[in-house]
């Protein structure tokens, strides 16, 4: 075999990353996923006040910064996949609340760059509101 063709044949079988939740698509959703998530990182905020073992806290805070980065995807594919316009629609709000809800999982004061249990108690108050609303467009 010459060269040229098993480096041509390499590059065409190497293993390409993607991600994505369900770009079937899978028709899967629930706000479940981002709550869930969101209840991790509240626990994380109070296990972290109530715990002075740094490397416990060293790693309360990478997972916590992980599940605020899961509450964010899972949001985004919500707002990005399963609502659509006529939803947009019926319930106006619904743009600020994921818009609220993005920013409160986020750095620069959310619960990915901070520890304060209330900020990830107003996360899961606008995540019970995004998951009220969805379930109203389920019975639709």
């Amino acid at each position: 075999m010459n060269v040229r063709l098993f480096t041509s044949l390499k590059t065409r079988l190497a293993p390409v990353e993607v991600s994505a939740h369900c770009d079937l698509p899978c028709g899967v959703y629930d706000p479940a996923q981002a709550r869930i998530e969101a209840e991790s990182v509240k626990a994380i905020c109070e296990k972290y006040a109530d715990n002075t073992d740094e490397a416990f806290r060293t790693r309360a805070i990478l997972i916590k910064e992980q599940r605020s980065d899961l509450v964010k995807h899972h949001l985004w594919v919500l707002w990005t996949d399963y609502f659509k316009p006529p939803h947009f629609e019926k319930y106006p709000e619904l743009h600020g609340l994921f818009n609220e809800a993005t920013k409160l999982a986020g750095g620069g004061g959310g619960t990915k760059s901070s520890l304060d249990a209330g900020t990830a108690q107003q996360l899961l108050d606008k995540i019970a509101q995004i998951d009220k609303i969805f379930w109203e467009t389920k019975q639709a």
